[in-house]
């Protein structure tokens, strides 16, 4: 449960920092967090309490693609947005 909580805590953090912050690029830093931390250990917590079944392998596989693609999408995203503002 501590696990879930972490997570929670993680990605309710980052929501403030992306609301509060203005430019787009520093948003961006913000969604990192989720994909990278807080996704991942909630899907862990769910994984633990649900136990080993079917459903935990479906969890376990989401984490994993979550935590592969969430960073590589932040990177993309933020270079077509500094190519189509001209800064790269």
């Amino acid at each position: 449960m501590i696990l879930l909580w972490i997570g929670v805590v993680i990605a309710v953090a980052a929501a403030i920092g992306a609301v509060v912050t203005k430019d787009f690029y520093r948003r961006l830093h913000f969604l990192t967090p989720v994909t990278s931390l807080a996704g991942p250990v909630i899907g862990l917590a769910l994984a633990i309490v649900n136990g080993w079944s079917l459903t935990t392998l479906l969890i376990l596989l989401t984490i994993v693609i979550l935590g592969v693609t969430g960073p590589v999408l932040s990177a993309a995203t933020g270079r077509v947005a500094a190519q189509r503002d001209e800064l790269e």
